[in-house]
């Protein structure tokens, strides 16, 4: 048996409950995690919140994607990402569904080497984030020379698209409340504030213009501001706004097509997270039994970085 958070109707945080679950052992192509840390991402409460639907069909909904622990049990000769799989290896799991749990059972293939000098609880939150930020950055080709504007440059998804884009040889402009524009510079960030007046600060801030715009944070003022300085909509990409991505004809991350550049993308990312090139920051743990106190924490205004859950 093992321990798990599933939503067991659609609502807010108070419908997660804690339960006990049978554990399987892991078949051919299977590994069993017991987990040291779980990435928590705002999707996860947005699974049973209503926002994308209901189906009751689905009840309970098994929590999570990502989490970092140490292989327990192997299910024949095992290969990943990384090459062959042992027990006793330090690893990252992303892309399963149900990671809010005590261990998994997950197919190999979504089973990643936990670089040696990242904590638990970094290496929990990392490839969410970091694959979410590399998609939005390919989606709209940023490139060395650019000029690309971040909305929620303080985020979790933002600072790594912002770390990641400054990688790449490109000036950027992170929107951010001022309580994080220091954390922003010493990245190499140029903040700006939102509010009143936001693209005349951009302008300041960029008076050769903006060449592409990623958005982390879905508001109409994000929107407006970069579909009014970019010359083409086609180097707008939005993780949140879908809406208005639809409406206004302009990109959004997700799909096949992300997915598999993600997975494609997850070993240089965990290498580069592992030589510094970029960092995830986590604002606070939560023991497992306390995510519904997580989720509700993660949709008011919290201390900058990921939030992660402890077994």
């Amino acid at each position: 048996m093992t321990k798990a958070a599933v939503a067991a109707s659609y609502g807010g945080p108070e419908v997660v409950e804690i339960v006990d679950r049978e554990l399987p052992e892991p078949s051919e192509g299977e590994v069993l995690v017991e987990l040291k840390a779980i990435g928590v991402n705002p999707f996860d409460f947005k699974s049973y919140s209503g926002a994308f639907g209901t189906d009751e069909s689905k009840l309970p909904i098994a929590l999570g994607s990502e989490a970092s622990g140490i292989v327990v049990a192997v299910g024949g000769a095992v290969e990943g990402p990384g090459g062959s799989i042992a027990v006793g290896d330090e690893v990252i799991v992303s892309g399963v569904n149900g990671t809010y749990t005590e261990k998994i059972v997950a197919p190999a293939r979504f089973v990643f080497p936990k670089p040696a000098n990242l904590d638990w609880d970094v290496a929990a939150g990392v490839l969410a984030v970091a694959g979410t930020a590399y998609d939005a950055l390919e989606s709209v080709g940023v490139k060395s020379g650019d000029t690309v504007l971040v909305h929620g440059a303080s985020g979790g998804v933002g600072s790594v698209v912002a770390q990641l884009a400054l990688e790449r040889g490109a000036k950027v402009i992170g929107t951010a409340r001022a309580q994080n524009h220091e954390a922003l510079r010493a990245f190499g960030v140029e903040p700006v504030e939102y509010g009143d007046g936001l693209i005349d600060r951009v302008r300041v801030a960029a008076p050769n213009g903006i060449d592409a715009a990623i958005d982390t944070v879905g508001t109409d003022e994000a929107i407006d501001v970069s579909l009014e300085l970019l010359t083409d909509r086609a180097r707008l990409v939005t993780t949140a706004a879908f809406g208005r991505a639809s409406a206004d004809g302009f990109s959004t991350v997700g799909g096949p097509a992300s997915m598999e550049r993600r997975r494609l993308a997850s070993p240089v990312l965990l290498e580069q997270a592992g030589a510094g090139v970029f960092e995830v920051t986590v604002a606070k743990t939560f023991p497992l039994d306390d995510v519904a106190r997580a989720h509700a924490e993660l949709q008011t205004a919290h201390p900058r970085g990921k939030f992660v859950l402890i077994p």
